[in-house]
């Protein structure tokens, strides 16, 4: 589905992404992991065509987007919910959602207004409140309901658990969980290790903008170095 050889990426003379390559395959949920400053957001905005690379390929169902626009990388299905809950916050909840539906460029929506609400009931019950005035887990379900109506078949996220609380936590993932099962694929940046490996499928660690392991996710978790560098444990 997506794939990604060499990549190099620099920003003012710093280098981001080193000679980056992974796959993802229909349905699953990947994972990357790694410390702060390793490249994961660069990946992800290279992707979104945010970021132009060096060098390097970015392919997605065998066509090539590598340097694409953004808004031609969202037409070709792949949406990316950056990290930081980015909510239209004078709109309404109902409008901000309606605003994702600008990303099908005429496609045909995967999720529409029903299935969202059904993904995250407290959207329905808050359709007529402003974003801004949501509570923070609110704010995330709300950008990655926004995103569904977009209609991806690709969905990249950027940090989901950032600043929540546990419990919100669990629904988002629990939510994540669901939309996997009904054939969404998920690209997963997450700087908590542990949930990142329990949540996908197949995970890639990243350091210093370099891949340094790959693999099945269960098998990462019980990698000792990925234990001892991210999981916490001796």
């Amino acid at each position: 589905m997506l794939e990604i050889r060499d990549l190099e990426v620099s920003y003012s003379g710093i280098q981001a992404l080193r000679g980056v390559s992974l796959d993802v395959q229909h349905g699953e949920i990947v994972a990357l992991i790694g410390p702060n400053g390793a490249g994961k957001s660069s990946l992800l905005n290279t992707i979104s065509g945010v970021v132009r690379p060096q060098s390097g390929s970015v392919t997605f169902d065998g066509k090539a987007i590598t340097s694409a626009k953004p808004w031609a990388v969202t037409k070709e299905g792949i949406l990316q919910v950056p990290e930081g809950r980015k909510v239209f916050a004078e709109m309404t909840v109902l409008e901000n959602l309606q605003v994702g539906e600008t990303a099908l460029h005429g496609r045909k929506p995967t999720y529409r207004l029903d299935d969202v609400y059904k993904v995250f009931p407290i959207l329905q019950e808050r359709e007529d409140q402003r974003a801004g005035s949501l509570s923070g887990g609110q704010q995330q379900m709300l950008v990655i309901g926004r995103a569904l109506m977009g209609g991806p078949e690709l969905l990249l996220l950027d940090e989901p658990s950032l600043g929540l609380a546990p419990v919100i936590i669990s629904q988002v993932f629990e939510a994540l969980a669901q939309l996997n099962a009904g054939g969404l694929t998920i690209l997963l940046i997450e700087q908590n290790a542990h949930l990142a490996l329990t949540a996908s499928n197949r995970a890639f660690v990243i350091e210093q903008g370099r891949i340094k392991k790959s693999g099945a996710s269960k098998d990462l978790a019980e990698d000792p170095e990925v234990t001892a560098l991210y999981l916490g444990q001796d």
